[in-house]
């Protein structure tokens, strides 16, 4: 059983942006000679429903996977240790096997599971995120997910440079943790995003297996090899620790490292599942990312020299 991630880099010819507009408020005098202070509204909260029948089921089946994880040592949050160590020359082969090869591919109008050389991609301007969730997520599970998602994006805006905020009405980085009945009808939501969802990108959503707890798409300008938007879909269903794991993972690769190997150690980008949150060895993969020294569309042939100088400097000058 492995955790399954997909990004696909859908080119584009121009980018579209959304303006929100906010109406002013007026104020009017109070024809009382004390006036009382005006009692701000309540926030609107959400109205909750109960989960189907078949996401309490998911619910169920992803907890046991999760207690499965933790009995046998994996899902670490430790971001490794004397047991993991690694050096220069394996960050660099790490960070080209990772940010320069994409996981999947495109046959015949179908994703399917097939590595290929890409080039570098990255974001190049500010990160606007909105997190939606299904109706029947729960209060608590909601403010737990908001909260992470909020330091876990500092964190990774500390990391690569990027300006990442919170900002729901004007997104181009998407969050979206579905429940699953919610899921397999989200063709329509998707699409209305208009980032540039095709079909066969909506179908790997409405079909996601068991063995897929969540999914990254981003989308690049195919003339700057800058993302322009992406859009992260995680199971509501998952636990605790395993969601933040899809969360950890997802938001990462969506900054421009889209790929696995299994000779990353210790790193998420591995589908070993030992490790459940971002790593030292990936805080280094996301610097290397964003150092000025790499620019987008470089390719694998002509970022290794420059990757091994960076890796080096991180390293403390370790080969």
């Amino acid at each position: 059983m492995t955790r399954s991630r997909l990004i696909t880099a859908i080119l584009l010819v121009a980018g579209a942006c959304a303006l929100a507009a906010c109406d002013p408020v007026m104020l009017r005098d109070s024809p009382s000679p004390t006036p009382r202070p005006a009692r701000a509204a309540p926030p609107t909260q959400p109205e909750i429903t109960q989960p189907s029948e078949a996401s309490r089921a998911l619910s169920s089946y992803f907890a046991r996977i999760q207690q499965n994880f933790l009995t046998r040592g994996l899902l670490r949050v430790d971001g490794g240790g004397p047991d993991t160590p690694f050096t220069s020359r394996q960050l660099v082969d790490n960070f080209i096997r990772i940010a320069l090869y994409q996981e999947f591919s495109s046959v015949d109008g179908v994703l399917i599971r097939r590595e290929n050389a890409s080039q570098l991609n990255r974001w190049n301007g500010p990160i606007r995120m909105s997190v939606d969730f299904s109706a029947s997520v729960p209060a608590d599970q909601r403010a737990r997910d908001r909260r992470e998602i909020v330091n876990y994006s500092q964190r990774l805006a500390r990391l690569s440079g990027l300006n990442i905020s919170l900002s729901p009405g004007n997104a181009n980085y998407h969050i979206l943790i579905v429940s699953e009945d919610e899921r397999v009808t989200l063709g329509p939501k998707l699409r209305a995003l208009g980032v540039g969802f095709n079909e066969e990108s909506v179908a790997a959503v409405q079909n996601m297996g068991r063995a897929t707890y969540c999914q990254i798409f981003a989308f690049y300008d195919a003339d700057t090899n800058t993302y322009t938007h992406a859009v992260a879909v995680i199971r509501a269903e998952n636990p605790d620790l395993l969601r933040l794991s899809c969360i950890h993972e997802e938001l990462a690769q969506g900054l421009g490292l889209p790929n696995d190997s299994p000779q990353a150690r210790p790193s998420i980008f591995n589908d070993d599942e030992e490790f459940g949150l971002l790593t030292t060895h990936d805080e280094f993969l996301l610097r290397m990312l964003y150092d000025p020294r790499l620019r987008p569309g470089m390719t694998a042939t002509q970022a290794r020299p420059i990757a091994e100088t960076i890796a080096a400097e991180l390293m403390g000058g370790e080969s």
